[in-house]
């Protein structure tokens, strides 16, 4: 029996492709009926018909953050499928306009055989994996991170058990889940350099 997440949520789901962000995003949208799914992934391809990157990265992270305080500001909590591998894009992921908002980086730990096994199923590749090496960084420090192990199904449900738990629990209220983050104008312009290096 699943009950109710306690106060508003601002959860980023980081990971590689294929570590079950999408699965787990999905299941906490279908057990909790105040929480919106916003993707990364399903925006570019509305938007231009691309993958990552596509021609206008920075224009689908602003809509995105603009819809994730929309949904917020109504009293909606969001969990956000993006692959976030630096800092600075979990940063803005999580950087919002709201108040009183929990905020939550789940880091999808999957290892690295299973990672390269599901690439090739799904891909019949790996090089998106070695891609995403080159980009991966450990998460910064001063926000909440919650580590989703998925390599199994079963690993997944005990990881979502305690993810549950965690949400619907008392802890949220803890001064140390909730630290400021740098202004959102200085997260924008981080994300704005970024993303025009990488072009």
């Amino acid at each position: 029996m699943v009950g109710d997440p306690k106060g508003l949520w601002n959860v980023v789901l980081s990971g590689y492709p294929r570590s079950g962000k999408t699965t787990l995003a999905r299941r906490i949208v279908a057990d909790y009926p105040h929480f919106a799914r916003i993707s990364v992934d399903d925006l570019r391809a509305m938007l231009f018909n691309e993958t990552f990157p596509c021609r206008d990265e920075f224009l689908v992270y602003s809509l995105i953050a603009d819809l994730r305080d929309k949904l917020l500001g109504k009293g909606y909590s969001v969990v956000i499928d993006s692959t976030a591998p630096d800092n600075i894009t979990r940063q803005f992921l999580l950087t919002s306009k709201v108040k009183h908002v929990n905020r939550l980086l789940v880091i999808m730990n999957v290892s690295r055989p299973v990672l390269l096994e599901r690439s090739l199923s799904e891909f019949n590749s790996t090089a998106i994996i070695a891609a995403y090496d080159e980009r991966w960084e450990d998460p910064f420090s001063g926000v909440a991170v919650f580590e989703f192990k998925s390599n199994t199904p079963e690993e997944f449900e005990s990881s979502y058990k305690c993810l549950r738990n965690f949400m619907e629990g008392e802890l949220i209220h803890k001064p140390e889940l909730h630290p400021k983050l740098p202004a959102l104008k200085d997260v924008r312009k981080a994300l704005r350099e970024l993303l025009l290096k990488r072009h």
